[in-house]
């Protein structure tokens, strides 16, 4: 061997050896160092530790109150606690206690819960989250949330496929759902957080929008569930709602007894699909024959009116107890026909045709039909009105009595939806004014309306056709009466022009 090659042997075998040296020296050190934890929150040191067990131990112990609180066992660190376990030589470590003392004052603690996620899937409805101690507050308070709207036979039928066949009349859950997306899942939850821990609290923030003390009312003698209903601008759907211990409108009242008069604001909405069987009352229209053999003076009813029944299979849904305006109709079966109240007065039939102005009046639509709203208070407000629904998109509307037109809007779409502001909300709509200060309003129609402002009707002539226009959830008429100008005179139930 050449004496180079002899003296780069001897320099690779010392490097070899001094490696070896420091990595056997680097273990040595490895061994010897401590074993200390790093403790974060929120991405930020607080120190180093030597046991974390202890630290834990000294959260769960330390928050007595909590626990009390919330009756759990187990307290936990805030969800942006971290540990991180190293080897160090730094013998810097500090206790377990300076570091809870530094948590404590940085941050909130965390018990074991569900975090439930609510989506809306609507435009301009910000996402919810909501905070349980356990899964089943949640699922009960949705039950609560189901049978404030549905009977709860009627739900368990439903939900155990026990629902009976129509024979007669009646009506079957086809469907029933939440239109939110609704999720749930377990977490540490800091107890900052609003934290429902029962479930009747979670079921009042769900039906009423807020965990605010509710208004009540204490029961007089003479008070009636309507009564109490329309003196506190609730319909008697909401108050039953509101006030599940009673099944109907119907329900005794104990004088003395706190009832809830708080308008519901759900978070959730709760949809039915609904088919039913129903009968349908149609009115009888009043008309005047003239017998000139008869005393001017004379009058009398030569033929009593008696109302239509019409049985009507139909398909709807139900949005948080409230029937949507239209729905889709399958068949109708008239029990009874309508027979007109006729009224013979003396003499000749006078010129131009109908005097009795603000007493006979006609239908507005074609039959049979079905009312899917009353003149009484709704969502808040009061529906001056009724609304007609079950003669189809584009059946006609007649004017109700002769007049003429002093308003009418017919630039909306031919559908529309809730809240929608076409039209004032009333989308395409018509306005006449008749004689003794009456006027009537024809709303949601669709846009080819028949008749401008200052054309003369009479009655029964066709006007428009059924539309959803404008704030609706269906097809539908708003027929309004008025006596008065509609926005100074005082809105009366059109029934009365009838019965």
């Amino acid at each position: 061997m050449k004496k180079k090659d002899k003296i780069r042997t001897i320099f690779i075998t010392m490097g070899l050896v001094f490696l070896f040296m420091i990595v056997g020296f680097s273990e040595r050190l490895y061994n010897q160092a401590y074993k200390v934890y790093q403790v974060y929150l929120n991405g930020n040191k607080l120190g180093l530790i030597n046991d974390q067990d202890e630290l834990y131990a000294l959260i769960n112990e330390e928050q007595k109150e909590i626990k009390e609180t919330y009756q759990v066992d187990h307290v936990y660190p805030p969800n942006g606690f971290e540990i991180k376990e190293y080897k160090t030589y730094n013998q810097n470590v500090i206790s377990a206690q300076e570091i809870y003392d530094k948590i404590k004052d940085e941050d909130d603690f965390t018990i074991e819960g569900y975090v439930i996620k609510i989506k809306f899937n609507k435009e301009g409805k910000a996402d919810l989250v909501l905070y349980v101690l356990n899964n089943q507050i949640f699922e009960e308070s949705l039950k609560n949330v189901i049978n404030a709207f549905v009977e709860e036979s009627d739900f368990n039928k439903y939900i155990n496929n026990k629902q009976e066949e129509i024979e007669d009349v009646g009506r079957i859950i086809e469907n029933m759902f939440f239109e939110e997306t609704i999720t749930i899942k377990p977490a540490h939850i800091s107890v900052n957080q609003k934290i429902y821990t029962d479930p009747i609290e979670l079921t009042q923030f769900l039906l009423f929008g807020s965990n605010k003390e509710q208004s009540s009312y204490t029961v007089k003698s003479g008070d009636t569930i309507a009564s109490i209903s329309s003196d506190n601008q609730l319909n008697t759907k909401e108050f039953l709602i509101a006030n599940p211990k009673y099944k109907s409108e119907e329900s005794i009242l104990a004088i003395g007894e706190k009832v809830n008069i708080t308008l519901i604001n759900p978070i959730l909405t709760l949809v039915e699909s609904i088919y039913s069987v129903e009968d349908a009352e149609q009115v009888y229209e009043k008309e005047v024959v003239y017998d000139s053999s008869k005393p001017l003076d004379y009058s009398e009813v030569t033929q009593v009116g008696i109302p239509g029944i019409v049985r009507t299979s139909k398909r709807t849904q139900i949005v948080n107890g409230e029937e949507n305006q239209g729905f889709d109709k399958i068949s109708d079966v008239v029990i009874r026909e309508t027979q007109n109240e006729i009224t013979t007065k003396g003499g000749y039939k006078p010129t131009g045709g109908y005097q009795d102005n603000g007493k006979y009046w006609g239908w507005p639509t074609n039959r049979p039909y079905v009312i899917t709203s009353g003149f009484e208070w709704r969502w808040g407000s009061f529906h001056d009105a009724i609304d007609i629904s079950g003669t189809g998109m584009g059946s006609p509307i007649y004017a109700s009595q002769a007049g003429e037109v002093v308003d009418q809007f017919h630039t909306c779409p031919n559908v529309g939806y809730y809240r929608n502001q076409c039209g004032g909300t009333y989308g395409n709509y018509v306005v006449i004014r008749h004689e003794n200060g009456y006027y009537t309003m024809y709303a949601h129609l669709t846009n080819n309306v028949n008749v401008n402002i200052g054309d003369q009707v009479t009655r029964g002539q066709v006007i428009g056709y059924m539309g959803s226009s404008g704030s609706s959830t269906g097809t539908h008429l708003h027929f309004g009466v008025s006596k008065g100008e509609p926005n100074k005179g005082t809105w009366i139930n059109p029934w009365s022009l009838f019965r």
